[in-house]
């Protein structure tokens, strides 16, 4: 087996495939159905023929440009194991700043309040704009066992696949899920929310060209591109969240790589206080959060 990787390596590396170990690593995992703890502890394996055809040509659509999370059929998110297709965005380890930015300000809410923190999320009304694979609002089902989370999306066949991930981790009776555009499927209901959180397609279709074939060729267009500079959704957003939040409801949103110049002014009115923004690990502006008025 350990010559098997070994190959494996080698032709993802020439085909130059970014992290290519891991890649060829996690094909084999998954040609194996095995996890990476039984790889390592048993490197002088035998490996069947069949598993070995399945091996190379998982390698083979590797390099042809599939991101390695399509062959799989899986993606890590907050420790979670989550279906992927290529219905939804695959979701991205910055993303899980979303929910951090999240979970710190309502508890720095509550501290201010003079509340206690509510652990279990009781009383708790979230939206998830923009939801996908479910990967955020099943993280603050987690988070909050007690919470209510309206989580939307235009695709169909992304609700599809967030639904049987939440009932994968047993949060399913917590979240509804809304096929509509931002929090247009909420309009006329009496919910109020206390936080709206959302990662929205933020690319521009200037950049089509620049970003890597698995994105470009492999992940759907409708969350990826927002107009010709990116930032087309979140005026619509930040207006609707501003309707819908209650005094002192939370907003958290991801932001593009050159994003915080257009979104940052957008906060700056008299609906909005206590606005900032947080770097991810690569030092990029990456998270924007406010307090509604």
């Amino acid at each position: 087996m350990r010559a098997l990787l070994k190959q494996g390596l080698a032709q993802l590396r020439e085909a130059r495939v970014p992290s290519y170990t891991l890649a060829a690593e996690l094909l084999l995992m998954h040609a194996l159905g095995r996890d990476r703890a039984w790889l390592y502890a048993h490197p002088d394996e035998a490996v069947s023929e069949e598993a070995e055809r399945r091996f190379f040509a998982l390698l083979a659509r590797r390099a042809a440009g599939e991101p390695t999370q399509h062959l799989t059929g899986t993606q890590e998110f907050w420790g979670l194991e989550l279906e992927v297709t290529p219905a939804v965005l695959i979701p991205r380890p910055e993303t899980e700043h979303v929910v951090e930015v999240a979970l710190d300000r309502l508890a720095l809410r509550e501290v201010r309040a003079g509340r206690p923190q509510k652990i279990d999320g009781d009383g708790l009304r979230i939206a998830d704009v923009g939801t996908g694979s479910g990967c955020i609002a099943i993280a603050l089902a987690k988070e909050f066992p007690r919470a209510r989370i309206h989580a939307t999306d235009v695709s169909r066949a992304a609700l599809d696949i967030a639904r049987r991930n939440a009932a994968r981790h047993g949060v399913a009776d917590q979240i509804l899920f809304i096929e509509c555009n931002l929090l247009d499927g909420l309009s006329g209901s009496p919910l109020v929310l206390d936080l709206v959180v959302s990662n929205p397609p933020y690319v521009g279709l200037c950049e089509r060209d620049a970003l890597p074939r698995e994105v470009r060729e492999h992940e759907p267009e409708v969350a990826l591109f927002a107009g010709e500079g990116g930032g087309e959704l979140y005026p619509a957003l930040i207006a609707q969240a501003a309707e819908r939040l209650k005094p002192q409801g939370i907003l958290v949103l991801e932001l593009g790589h050159a994003g915080l110049d257009s979104v940052r002014p957008l906060l700056e009115t008299p609906e909005w206080t206590s606005v900032g923004v947080t770097n991810d690990l690569a030092g990029i502006l990456r998270v924007i959060a406010a307090e509604r008025l």
